[in-house]
């Protein structure tokens, strides 16, 4: 992170002063690339609470977070994953998803051993998982360095408010805006939702001391 962190200061002023305004970034998760891809399709569309709610329903159908895999999906049934409020397109999709676990096309280990690209092209094969899920995956989960969510709305917003442009940067004008930040995208992209939190308005440095 620190060898992020300099490249990133280096290489465009105006984002070092949101590097300098927010804490580091810390990138952790606790969840098999499987489960966390369960996850990312049982949360699309629904406020956080309502995720969890559903997630941790499924979970105890599932008999508990160490049984999650595409076995135990693949043994329940739509009508079961409905009755803990998954809808009947999710059901499709995660099925579709433990299918193509079950059938080698992916694993927890071929996908941490892939490049960004292929990846990327697997994983939208998949029912139900398009670009910025991949995306968040990539950068949530798998702590990929160089990842540049084109189609978030809340990055392009930061990228609005960082350069000060109007409008709104469209997905494909994203790649050349944020050039400069490669090979650490992710890291600049996650001070963008810190900058559009804080509703473009940089918090002010801690004082240093002098003792």
């Amino acid at each position: 992170m620190e060898l992020a962190l300099h490249h990133l200061r280096a290489a465009d002023v105006t984002l070092a002063a949101c590097i300098d305004a927010f804490p580091t970034p810390h990138f952790h998760t606790h969840r098999s690339p499987f489960f966390s891809l369960v996850k990312s399709i049982i949360s699309q569309q629904l406020s956080n609470k309502a995720s969890q709610s559903i997630e941790d329903r499924f979970v105890a159908l599932c008999g508990g977070p160490h049984s999650v895999g595409p076995d135990s999906v693949l043994a329940l049934s739509a009508q079961q994953l409905r009755g803990v409020g998954i809808s009947g397109p999710k059901a499709t999709y995660l099925h579709d998803l433990a299918s193509k676990y079950r059938d080698g096309l992916l694993s927890d280990s071929s996908i941490l051993e892939m490049d960004d690209e292929t990846l990327y092209k697997k994983l939208t094969m998949v029912k139900g998982i398009g670009p910025w899920s991949v995306h968040m995956f990539m950068i949530f989960t798998l702590h990929r360095p160089d990842v540049l969510p084109v189609g978030d709305l809340v990055v392009r917003r930061g990228v609005e408010r960082l350069y000060g442009l109007k409008p709104l940067p469209q997905p494909s004008q994203m790649e050349k805006l944020c050039e400069q930040w490669k090979p650490y995208r992710s890291v600049g992209s996650w001070y963008m939702y810190r900058l559009v939190e804080a509703k473009g308005i940089l918090p002010l440095p801690p004082p240093t001391s002098l003792l």
